[in-house]
């Protein structure tokens, strides 16, 4: 256990982030640069891979340069990562960008962290400012119900302008602060530790902030309650405007840094309290011999700067000296977020001005002076010049870098630099604190040791980690003087990042249940686009000589080298790794030493089993209280998986005699199939096995049923008595069930010997059957090729099904078992379908077998003869079988076509057929068929070409609804597909098949049978003379009119195209049946248009009839004589039609009839139309596509009535039910609108008089005591029982006499009776 540097994540981009951070470091940035000179830089501009076009080739040497200098572009950077690894941000100059982190597969397949770009942009508010230093700070949440996760994260950002902003992980703005002018140097922050020991000062939290002659520090609970209450700002004002809520101020020191020359960084150590010899010693210094002291020492806060003159300067700000200020919260204001986010739009888009890309300058906030604080000491040098500084997690040292290249450790209780490194020029320093495993502690010390109870606080070690980008690596130190216990080649472009805090936000209260995942150091190397942290034991802070660890890892590195010995003596390897293992002290290290003689493949079983089992001796001999429990259970489970695999390996070693090749005919009594279908599928597999070849390299070493030690042990695990399979790949998981079965399945080993030791060992049945289908679904080639493998299967599926646990005793035929579903979903999801096809007969008829037995245990009494041998009993599982073997045969025809060889006899190869197809299955079949149609087009262009599939389709689906014409959604969807075909030619052809085939007949009778009850029929009377329910009926005449306006659309359109060619493919140029439906499409005759016309409009009012259930009306007696002959003749011939002048009467009924459809539309209109507000094309919600008043206007053209006539009839009905907004709609498509008119005058009076006369309130009386005699007598003579709803607003009314008088002329014999209207409407308005 030594430390190890582990990668914890990956950057999906990082060459884009560098390129949009540093577009001078960006590749082809030499040769592109001209080009790109007065182009802006922003993340949005243009695509990122128009950047490579502008490549030009360089020599060799200048493109290693330039790729060195790409590389080093992080060290332009400033970085922070959030300790709890939700946020990492990369600023450099103006810009910045955002990663968080994200779980995603990477190109291996396994899940890991992603760093993705959650937002990028520039942050400089004020001209010319730049980025100079960045934190991510995680807040607490403050839910009872919080994991331990932090709230959100804030981002705190230093300018050179001095300004300090923070804002949130989307970029959005929350506060700016100016609390000195000159830049801003160094941000950092301090949270809440709980205190080691009761002596250890509680330290507050706290941001500090390192100016060139100051520091400020804010107090972490102020800016935790403003950023809290700016962002839930923030979030109201986005979503429901400008909300002005006041944050608290925030409380700060400002301390103003004197007697230093420069200052470059800074660390607040935090408030100490001197002991009473340090405070009279510092006493004397200061105030000489008479100098008088407090009774209790003062508390300070402690400051350490780097720089020089002094090199390391060392400040104490005594508490209560200086009152904290307040500071007015410079608000990013809400209001303002919704402008500043137009005023970006407008930028991109181009739309912004020149005066307003420069705003007027803003009046700078004022800036409170600071306190005077003198350097009480420090370490003068006046050569050496300090870089950073970096302290210790329990603030008791820090480590200093500096430009000589040395890293120097600085005691800052004692202001003493104990210890200095050389040869680090350009280092970045951290710290790592490891608390110590109480469980780990040596046995034989724990009785002398102060913290021998395990109660005991446990002792925390600290370490250095210094990396030297100049050498490319990274060490790890034991402070104060300990060696180094680590070091790493990590390349020479890398940051170290260090943190120094954790979550803000939390107390001495709320931290005890929290334990947050936190990294202390992270590496980010953006060569290969990694981060990694570094993990350190606590053992190695222990020295040598007073630890055991110590002698334990140095055994375990012997027992290592004896692994790797050439030595071919395995009872010496044997011999020596039981004398090292047993020498070993730790537990830990015991398992770790034990664990590497497992996984060593050059120990033979034997020598395993005797080392493991002496190691368990050995335990077992020790007392109760010094056994570790889990080094002994552990040593158990492998021993007992050794014995499992010396058992399976004699099982495999033993040969059986073979049984003979059982026949077909057994065969297809053992799967349950008649002859003819076995035969069927046997033919189904031989074209498989013909058009899928799958050549397999075998080498001659490699043998089916060998898996080595090593690796069995890897695969399984022991828990609880049971072993369970790791997560593998799929090779490793078909290698373990080759392990166990393949020789089962060849008829090789005993298939009943080897289920006993594996269930025995401790197998559940739904892993062994797990590994049994992965092995014969893996194996489909070698499988076909051995016939007896299937009954193999059988005989093994059977025993695991009788397993306990397997099969649920609850399980019954009227439920799914389970275990069933598990072979079913596993065979969906398998690519090689005959494989698949015959486990799932093999399935089936296990299924069925079993099914049998619980039947006759159920039902004893039922005596089954011979005559019934192929009686099987009903189940659910049974028919999710069937299903399932339907669909795996259809996946395994279309598979066979797919690699069918097209060209056979054309000696060039297509590349269609160079580049192998994708593998079908069952579940890509229902999960994704369309792509899997785009690539069977690709194999067959012609027989999959568009217009045909359609045409298949409206074929098929029309076949399907003649079976059942209750089912009215077959022939809605055959219509569907009639309409997508493209070709005219074809459309016709299909539309006129379907018309004369399935069509004709039943709309004659549904004529026929509406004409003789002259009304819509009941379902009785139509499924007895149609052959399908009123439902089902209305679907179907409806499906009729659509039927034949898209023959009347095709037969129009198709004098604009040609005739599309037919071709097939050469596969089918031998292939004898039935000719193609395109083909016999294009073959029909021409329709007679005027014919077609006609018959359509008799369906439109076939359908309008049932639709609306309408009564007296006998559909036939619209027309005369020569129309009614005309029906349902053959739509190619020429028939007599009506022409000339229509007789009266038939015109009287035809207008009847579409006033009544008009008014049955209005009627359904009103009732679905519920809500007050409804969309337009919502407006006739109860029929998809067909706008009823719209298509009566258009009937009334074909059946020579007046359309005004209809459309008046339209708008009164609207008036009528009270929907004034779709009636003054309506209006304007009227002709005659005077007639309107007069005829909406009376529905305002009915109106009316329903308000005046009906309702009989006094105000009412009162008006129509005052209004003229006429309008009076008028408004008495109308019927407001007339109107369909008389609940209408005046003030609608008003509109509408308004629209009337518009409308009438002044000599009209009403006008005057309007104009009194108006005044009597808007004496009841007023």
């Amino acid at each position: 256990m030594s430390c190890v540097l582990v990668p914890f994540g990956h950057f999906q981009d990082l060459e884009a982030a560098r390129d949009f951070l540093c577009p001078h470091r960006r590749q082809g940035s030499a040769a592109a640069g001209k080009e790109s000179a007065g182009k802006s830089t922003s993340w949005e501009d243009g695509d990122w891979g128009a950047w490579d076009e502008a490549e030009l080739q360089e020599p060799e040497e200048e493109e290693s340069n330039s790729k060195t200098q790409r590389n080093y572009w992080l060290q332009d950077c400033v970085l922070s990562l959030s300790p709890t690894n939700d946020l990492m941000v990369i600023a450099n100059e103006q810009k910045a960008v955002f990663l968080v982190p994200k779980w995603k597969q990477s190109d291996k397949g396994k899940e890991e962290m992603q760093y993705a770009v959650g937002w990028s942009g520039s942050l400089n508010v004020e001209e010319g400012e730049c980025v100079s230093s960045v934190l991510c700070i995680p807040l607490a949440s403050q839910k009872r119900s919080s994991t331990g996760r932090p709230d959100w994260t804030c981002i705190v950002v230093g300018f050179t302008s001095g300004y300090v902003r923070f804002y949130t992980e989307s970029g959005v703005l929350l506060l700016a602060q100016l609390l000195n002018e000159d830049p801003v140097l160094q941000l950092k922050c301090r949270t809440y530790e709980i205190p080691r020991h009761p002596g250890v000062t509680e330290q507050n939290e706290e941001l500090s902030i390192l100016y060139p002659a100051a520091i400020v520090t804010i107090d972490g609970f102020s800016l935790f309650q403003s950023l809290r209450a700016c962002r839930n700002q923030v979030a109201r004002a986005a979503a429901s405007g400008n909300e002005n809520v006041q944050p608290p101020p925030l409380a700060y020191k400002k301390w103003g840094l004197q007697d230093v020359d420069t200052i470059v960084d800074h660390a607040s150590i935090g408030i100490m309290t001197l002991s009473p010899f340090d405070q009279m010693k510092t006493a004397s210094n200061i105030g000489g011999y008479n100098a008088a002291i407090k009774n209790s020492p003062p508390a300070m806060s402690q400051y350490v700067t780097v720089g020089s003159n002094p090199f390391t300067g060392f400040f104490f700000a005594l508490e209560g000296s200086s009152q904290p200020l307040l500071s007015h919260v410079a608000l990013a204001v809400a209001s303002k977020l919704t402008s500043a986010l137009f005023n970006a739009a407008s930028g991109w888009l181009g739309w912004k001005s020149k005066h307003e890309e420069e705003p007027a300058q803003k009046q700078k906030p004022k800036v409170e002076p600071a306190t005077p604080l003198a350097v009480r000491f420090g370490l003068p040098d006046s050569r050496r010049h300090g870089e950073r500084i970096c302290l210790s997690p329990c603030n008791t040292l820090a480590a200093v870098t500096d430009d000589f290249g040395r890293v120097i450790l600085l005691d800052v209780t004692r202001g003493l630099a104990v210890r200095m490194w050389k040869g680090y020029r350009d280092a970045e320093v951290g710290w790592i604190q490891t608390v110590e495993d109480l469980h780990e502690r040596e046995a034989e010390k724990m009785d002398f040791s102060p913290f021998g109870n395990a109660q005991g606080p446990s002792r925390v070690a600290q370490f250095l980690v210094i990396y030297a980008p100049r050498r490319g690596i990274l060490e790890v130190w034991s402070t104060q003087q300990g060696p180094r216990v680590g070091a790493f080649n990590v390349g020479k472009y890398c940051r170290l990042l260090y943190p120094g805090y954790k979550i803000m936000g939390l107390n001495n209260v709320t931290s005890q249940g929290w334990q947050p995942q936190t990294y202390q150091i992270c590496l980010v190397d953006p060569v290969s686009g990694s981060v990694k942290t570094v993990h350190v034991p606590f053992h190695l802070a222990l020295s040598d000589k007073k630890s055991e660890r110590a002698k334990d890892m140095h055994l375990v590195k012997k027992l290592n080298a004896l692994l790797k010995a050439k030595t071919s003596d395995p009872d010496l390897i044997e011999a020596e790794a039981k004398e090292l293992i047993l020498d070993i002290k730790y537990p830990a290290t015991k398992k770790q030493a034990l664990e590497s003689i497992l996984t060593s493949e050059r120990v033979p079983l034997s020598s395993l089993t005797n080392i493991t089992q002496t190691l368990m001796d050995n335990l077992k001999k020790q007392e109760l209280e010094c056994v570790d429990e889990g080094l002994l259970q552990f040593c158990a489970n492998k021993l007992k998986l050794l014995h499992l695999y010396e058992l399976v390996s004699k099982l495999n070693s033993q040969t059986i005699q073979k049984d003979a090749s059982p026949s077909d005919n057994d065969l297809a009594k053992l799967l349950r199939l008649e002859d003819k279908d076995f035969h069927r599928l046997e033919t189904l597999l031989e074209n498989y096995k013909k058009e899928n070849p799958q050549t397999t390299v075998q080498f001659a070493d490699e043998k089916d049923d060998v898996l080595s030690v090593k690796m069995f042990l890897e695969y399984l695990e022991y828990e609880k008595d049971v072993i369970n399979v790791k997560n593998m790949e799929d090779g490793e998981y078909v290698a373990l069930g080759s392990f166990f079965f393949w020789k089962c399945l060849c008829g090789e080993s005993s298939t009943e010997e080897m289920c006993h030791a594996l269930e025995s060992a401790g197998f559940s049945p739904q892993i062994l059957l797990s590994l049994l289908l992965n092995l014969w679904l893996s194996r489909e080639r070698e499988i076909l090729d051995k016939p007896d493998s299937v009954s193999c299967l059988h005989t093994m599926l059977s025993l695991l099904s009788k397993m306990k646990v397997a099969i649920d005793e609850s399980w019954d035929t009227q439920s799914v078992s389970p275990w069933w579903q598990q072979m079913r979903t596993a065979c969906v999801q398998s690519e090689n379908n005959a494989a698949a096809l015959l486990s799932a007969h093999v399935g089936h008829s296990v299924t069925a077998q079993i099914i049998d037995s619980v039947t006759e245990k159920k039902f004893s009494q039922i005596i089954v003869g011979s005559d019934t041998e192929s009686w099987e009993a009903l189940s659910l599982d049974s028919e999710y079988w069937k299903l399932l073997l339907k669909q795996l045969e259809d996946c395994l025809i279309l598979q066979t076509l797919l690699h069918s060889k097209v060209n056979k006899r054309t000696k060039r190869v297509s590349s269609l057929q160079t580049e192998p197809l994708n593998r079908l299955s069952v579940k890509k079949l229902l999960e994704a068929g369309k792509e899997l149609l785009q690539l069977a087009y690709q194999q067959f262009p012609c027989s999959l070409e568009v217009d045909v599939l359609h045409a298949h389709c409206c074929w098929e689906y029309v076949v399907q609804w003649n079976k059942d014409p209750e089912e009215a959604c077959f022939l809605i969807s055959s219509i569907d597909h009639l309409r997508c075909i493209i070709n005219a030619h074809v459309q016709h052809g299909i539309a006129l098949m379907m018309w004369n085939t399935f069509i004709v007949k039943r709309l004659s009778s549904a004529t026929y049978l509406m004409d003789k009850v002259g009304k819509a029929p009941k379902d009785r009377l139509c499924r007895r003379d149609v052959g399908m329910g009123d439902t089902a009926m209305t679907a179907f005449l409806g499906c009729c009119s659509d039927l034949l306006q898209t023959l009347l659309e095709a037969d129009v359109s198709s004098d604009e195209m040609h005739a599309p060619v037919l071709d097939t493919e050469d596969a089918w140029v031998s292939v004898e049946g039935p000719v193609s439906i395109v083909e016999l499409a294009l073959e029909q005759k021409r329709i007679h248009y005027p014919l077609v016309e006609h018959q359509f409009v008799l369906c439109t009012i076939l359908y309008a009839i049932m639709r609306f259930s309408l009564k007296s009306v006998k559909p036939l007696s619209l027309f005369d004589s020569k129309g009614k002959n005309a029906f349902f003749k053959d739509l190619t011939s020429i028939q007599l039609l009506p022409s000339g002048d229509m007789d009266p009467n038939v015109l009287s009924i035809r207008q009847q009839f579409l006033v009544k459809v008009v008014s049955a539309a209005v009627q359904t209109l009103c009732s679905s139309q519920k809500a007050k507000e409804v969309l337009e094309e919502e407006l006739f919600p109860f029929e998809k596509g067909k706008n009823w008043p719209t298509l009566a206007a258009d009937l009334a053209q074909y059946l020579q009535i007046s359309e005004d006539v209809v459309r008046r009839h339209y708008v009164c009905e609207l008036y009528s039910y009270g929907m004034d907004h779709l009636g003054e709609e309506a209006f304007l498509q009227v002709t005659d609108k005077e007639v309107l008119a007069s005829q909406l005058l009376i529905l305002a009076g009915q109106r009316l008089a329903f308000a005046l006369l009906h309702t009989q309130t006094k105000e009412g009386m009162e008006l129509l005591a005052r209004l003229p005699p006429t309008l009076c007598t008028w408004l008495k003579a109308m019927d407001p029982q007339e109107l369909q709803n008389v609940e209408v607003p005046i003030a609608t009314t008003a509109k509408l006499v308004n629209k009337v008088i518009e409308h009438l002329p002044e000599n009209h014999g009403q006008y005057s009776l309007a104009l009194n209207l108006i005044e009597a409407v808007e004496a009841i308005s007023s």
